[in-house]
């Protein structure tokens, strides 16, 4: 399992590069062509993460409901984010994957609910959830560094 959480380490590396060499400015543009921005990506992923890994394992989030309303799948940017939601947001990236895998080491995933994702590929379990998260922020960081182009 270490290589999961050594993959997901360099992508949060990646977001929080992004992260400290963007303006708030640029951090909120949403470019023409697309439906979102670099920090609302960023937050999808802190905001999915937590969902994928501790709602769906029956434990409590890091984040609130409201983090997650506003950062969940199907969510688009309502307005720009302030500089301390930036600086937060930032914590999150690097707080939540540490606890992941403190939790992880002291085995606290004991049960899951089995969650379809929109791939139609169905996790049962904390490591396929795992798995899929790091997947899922592959995709974004994808499209993080390509929004990171036009702004």
């Amino acid at each position: 399992m270490n290589s999961v959480f050594e993959v997901q380490k360099t992508i949060r590396e990646v977001l929080l590069k992004v992260l400290d060499n963007h303006s708030l400015e640029q951090l909120n543009k949403i470019p023409e062509g697309f439906t979102n921005n670099l920090i609302w990506n960023i937050a999808h992923c802190v905001a999915s993460h937590q969902v994928l890994i501790y709602k769906l394992s029956g434990l409590p989030m890091m984040v609130s409901e409201d983090f997650v309303a506003k950062y969940k799948k199907g969510t688009k940017p309502e307005g720009n984010v302030s500089q301390a939601e930036v600086d937060e947001i930032r914590v999150l990236v690097s707080s939540t994957l540490d606890q992941v895998q403190k939790d992880f080491a002291n085995k606290i995933f004991v049960t899951y609910t089995e969650y379809p994702t929109s791939l139609g590929f169905i996790l049962k379990n904390i490591d396929g959830a795992l798995s899929f998260n790091n997947y899922h922020e592959g995709i974004h960081t994808g499209i993080v560094m390509s929004i990171r182009k036009f702004v």
